[in-house]
């Protein structure tokens, strides 16, 4: 017997399904629309009245391209700053799921912008850095998943980050996201007013990644909150940036502070993932190596080569969960 919401959970033995409060029942809450199917079921009516939606940031559209044939047996989307290392992972997921003679061609090539490849039933994309390019493509790859009629997808987000009280090089699995006045929430201007979004992860997601630890990995790996900041510089406490208006203690008593709300990283997309992944009902985690301790200093100092291998973090582990996947039947390879 198999339960038809795909959903697992860590146990002693291995991993198992979950029958009993099933994904299904889970996102039978308001705050989840889905499908019986599992598929997304976005709340934009407007979306119905289309004959054709133009998705322009991915240069792809719903009559140009059957979305359905192209992406319809995907079930994770992992996302990342960059091409390369959204590149990198594409690669990384071909090993590691044995899909031989991958070619990494870009889907997405002719809008210039974003950098999207597949792998089986991955998908690898870039965002760009901050909310604002995130969001952008982020709302447009729910809709693509929408138009497929992908079931009961997930989506990560692999980046990096500054650490608190951490070493570097650790991973951090983010439990909420703060934003800039230290709220968990993601505030959205709407027509002229502030929209407050809950900005809190998927806690079982979190317990089945953190499953996925072992040993040998030769890191820690932590979870704990994550602050998304909208600066680089002053909006995360900075002193190196063109404009600073603080001291130093002040710099360390604010970093203090976040650590004392359970803050262990510092990143510019948690809070916005975290709630559009909640509103459109999909689960998600944001998985994220830091560089460095911030109680330490500002700027990222290892060598380049050291910071690639920093990089591939992430995708270890998220790939190792997508491989759990394939072992426990949980999904049919063609």
């Amino acid at each position: 017997m198999k339960c038809d919401c795909d959903y697992i959970l860590p146990t002693k033995d291995g991993w198992e399904h979950h029958y009993d409060n099933c994904i299904s029942k889970w996102h039978s809450k308001a705050q989840y629309p889905k499908n019986e199917d599992g598929s997304i079921r976005l709340t934009n009516k407007n979306l119905m009245k289309m004959h054709q939606d133009f998705i322009y940031h991915l240069g792809l559209d719903t009559a140009t391209y059957d979305l359905k044939a192209m992406f319809g047996d995907v079930k994770f989307v992992c996302m990342g700053g960059t091409k390369y290392r959204m590149k990198e992972f594409a690669k990384h997921m071909a090993k590691v799921l044995n899909i031989k003679d991958f070619e990494a061609k870009n889907l997405s090539k002719h809008s210039h912008r974003y950098a999207m490849y597949k792998v089986g039933p991955v998908i690898s994309i870039n965002h760009g850095i901050g909310i604002s390019s995130m969001t952008i493509l982020l709302q447009e790859i729910l809709k693509v998943l929408y138009y497929a009629k992908v079931k009961n997808p997930i989506i990560f987000r692999i980046g990096t980050s500054g650490g608190l009280k951490i070493p570097p090089g650790s991973i951090v699995i983010s439990s909420w996201g703060l934003n800039g006045t230290l709220e968990k929430i993601y505030d959205l201007p709407v027509l002229g007013e502030i929209r407050k979004l809950p900005s809190v992860f998927d806690k079982r997601l979190i317990q089945e990644l953190m499953s996925m630890v072992t040993e040998g990995d030769g890191f820690n790996t932590y979870s704990g909150g994550t602050m998304a900041a909208d600066d680089f510089y002053r909006g995360q406490a900075r002193l190196d940036g063109p404009f600073c208006d603080y001291t130093e203690d002040d710099k360390l008593a604010f970093l203090r502070k976040l650590s004392a709300l359970g803050v262990r990283n510092i990143e510019m997309e948690a809070t916005a993932f975290s709630a559009m992944t909640r509103e459109a009902g999909v689960r998600a985690a944001d998985v994220c190596v830091t560089l460095l301790d911030r109680l330490n200093g500002d700027q990222v100092t290892p060598d380049k080569e050291l910071l690639l291998k920093f990089q591939e973090r992430p995708m270890i582990l998220v790939g190792r969960y997508i491989a759990k996947y394939y072992e426990n039947n949980l999904l049919l390879i063609k």
